[in-house]
């Protein structure tokens, strides 16, 4: 309501002449029959003392409001009269009244008078507009300061009603997150890691299966990634304790102290992107074996199978911690190296450039041996393995009878053994000071494990390892060099045919590490079995890529979008992108893929192609001495391979 609807300015009363409450009442019902509002001025008179007589209407302040609903009423009006002495009109607070405001309601007003009290009422709360009305002079001064005032409380209370409402609808959203968080207590709860030797495909994959079927089975999950980038989502002291279980799907060290105490199930990466239902079944039903930590003593024996794995998994899991780390040597050195031949071939071999290239990656390669065999170590025997692997292959790289017992270094192979052998010469010493006192757990760490280690790992590499390990390296060296072509075309089909099966997985990483290791004993020279793991491992993506394009009712549109990626994924030797086909249709994927992988990889050995450097993929064809055997071999194994991919996989579902 607008009071000033209700406010004439032809009834106001600026200065009261009445100086008690019975003249003030008749001055004022007097002016409200003069102005024709009231017709029978004694009728009116009477109801507005009538409700006197039952309460005062003086509310403090230096206010008071009589009021009467009469059948002598001929509008509703309010009549608005000041007094510049005050009157006694019996106030509660017993002190004088300044400003009357007496309403006027006709008799068939529905409680009219009442919604009149109720708007000025909210209004005179305002202690400036009180002591502004008592300064007022005239009716128009009475008008407008009832008008700012009642622009104030619109404005007010709309500040007030959104303030409430936002303050409803927070409270409802609370009380729905509050909800969804009880409901979201009541599901279970597990957690899980996801790691692969290099960290890209596999690492992501399982943890995209784990949370995707985590989520169909109205389970909640966290997992932690290892890869590439480092690790991503970890897992919190809260995360692990609140979980009903540990899934560890990785083919790489993890941290794993931080489990000690839950229920683990420790499977291949690709277990996760395989069998995500399965391992979170396990994982519910409490099938996972208590995980003991190894904490500052060595890692048992036992370690592995308490946590559900087998000793293979063990073993490979230590391999591939090894082959992890040397990658980014592999990688970084074999392309700076590639370029130093490129820029051989353009600037010579004594230009500034070509000598620097050459010697950055020659440096970097020779790190690859010493990082294998330390992170093996470091994988089985924790931190005071990581130096003796470090040295031990170190030695493994050494052709000097001074320092190994052997005119020819053990190797690639030697690095392996070595690693293993410092890992669980470590394991052993430290059951065998397991016993020390407490106190001496300092020079335990900081003495014992770096001198007897290293002492018994330079024994070990002198007298026995290495000695057997440069004559094996030296006896397969010899072997594959006189190797006829039936035999090298044999190997080159197995190597490739091993590079698409499992697409960065053990049999792959197993093909690659292989031909590494003949690559690095002779002294990056020998590229034969690098050229068919390059070209095995580079036709899955290319021939995903060209299938989905001549074979468009083969694939889904999303498919079809991500095999164009594949060709720039393929011409530069990264297999993992062939990864998310395979896990939606292994089948015929991996089958087309091997087949003509296989074929490609007989053909760089039956057009003895070498390529001198262990990555670059269409880049390397720069450096090989075949160059259109090199192309050839890519073409026909990814044609073979496309044309069994696109006639063999059935319609996409969305294309019949």
């Amino acid at each position: 309501m607008d009071i000033r609807d209700l406010l004439l300015k032809n009834v106001m009363i600026m200065d009261l002449k009445g100086t008690t409450k019975e003249a003030v009442i008749n001055e004022m019902v007097d002016k409200y029959h003069a102005e024709g509002i009231v017709t029978d001025a004694d009728e009116y008179r009477q109801d507005i003392l009538k409700r006197e007589a039952e309460s005062t209407t003086g509310i403090g302040e230096g206010i008071a409001m009589p009021h009467a609903k009469d059948s002598a009423v001929t509008r509703a009006t309010v009549l608005f009269a000041k007094s510049a002495k005050g009157v006694d009109f019996n106030a509660l607070d017993g002190q004088p009244v300044h400003l009357f405001f007496m309403i006027a309601a006709p008799e068939g007003a529905n409680n009219e008078h009442l919604a009149a009290l109720a708007a000025l009422s909210s209004l005179l709360i305002n202690p400036k507009l009180v002591a502004d009305l008592k300064q007022a002079k005239t009716p128009d001064e009475v008008l407008d300061l009832f008008g700012k005032a009642q622009a104030e409380k619109v404005a007010k209370d709309k500040k007030e009603a959104e303030a409430e409402k936002a303050q409803e609808a927070k409270d409802a959203a609370a009380k729905q997150a509050e909800f969804k968080e009880e409901k979201r207590k009541e599901r279970p709860f597990i957690v899980a890691v996801t790691a692969c030797p290099t960290g890209i495909a596999h690492t992501y994959m399982a943890e995209a299966a784990l949370k995707e079927t985590a989520e169909k089975m109205g389970v909640d999950i966290k997992v932690e990634t290892n890869g590439s980038e480092g690790i991503k989502h970890k897992l919190t002291d809260s995360d692990i304790n609140r979980a009903a279980g540990v899934i560890v799907a990785a083919d790489k060290k993890v941290e794993m102290d931080r489990f000690n105490g839950k229920k683990l199930l420790n499977r291949p990466v690709i277990d996760g992107i395989k069998k995500p239902e399965e391992l979170i079944e396990e994982t519910l039903k409490g099938q996972g074996q208590v995980f003991h930590a190894s904490g500052a003593d060595a890692q048992s024996s036992d370690t592995e199978e308490t946590s559900g794995g087998t000793l293979w998994n063990r073993i490979y899991k230590d391999l591939m911690n090894g082959v992890s780390n040397m990658l980014p040597f592999v990688v970084g050195g074999g392309i700076i190296m590639a370029i130093s031949f490129i820029l051989e071939q353009w600037l010579g071999k004594t230009s500034m450039w070509f000598t620097f290239t050459n010697n950055l990656g020659t440096f970097a390669f020779s790190f690859l041996v010493p990082v294998l065999a330390a992170y093996i170590a470091e994988s089985i025997g924790d931190r005071p393995a990581l130096m003796p692997g470090f040295v031990g292959g170190y030695m493994a790289t050494v052709a000097s009878a001074s320092v190994v017992k052997a005119q020819n270094p053990a190797g690639f192979l030697g690095g392996l053994v070595a690693g293993f052998a410092a890992g669980w010469m470590i394991v052993g010493l430290k059951k065998a000071l397991a016993k020390m006192p407490k106190s001496l757990d300092g020079m335990r760490t900081i003495l014992l494990y770096p001198v007897i280690g290293l002492a018994i790992m330079g024994l070990l590499m002198f007298f026995i390892i290495n000695p057997i390990f440069a004559a094996i390296n030296g006896a397969l060296i010899s072997f594959l060099e006189g190797m006829g072509t039936g035999n090298a075309i044999l190997i080159g089909v197995i190597l490739a045919a091993m590079m698409s099966i499992d697409m960065g997985g053990p049999f792959n990483k197993a093909a690659y590490t292989f031909a590494i290791g003949v690559y690095q004993a002779s002294g990056f020279k020998d590229g034969r079995w690098m050229a068919a793991v390059m070209i095995g491992g580079m036709i899955p993506p290319l021939a995903i890529a060209v299938a989905s394009t001549f074979f468009p009712k083969k694939f889904t549109l999303q498919e079809r979008n991500a095999g164009l990626s594949n060709y720039a994924l393929g011409l530069t030797f990264i297999t993992e992108g062939a990864i998310p086909f395979a896990a939606t249709d292994p089948v015929h994927i991996i089958g087309s893929s091997v087949v003509g992988s296989a074929i490609a990889g007989g053909l760089t050995q039956f057009w003895h192609v070498n390529v001198p450097a262990p990555h670059g993929g269409i880049v390397a064809l720069l450096l090989t001495n075949q160059k259109l055997g090199f192309v050839m071999s890519l073409i026909i194994g990814t044609v073979i391979a496309a044309l069994i991919l696109g006639f063999w996989r059935p319609v996409a579902k969305e294309n019949q």
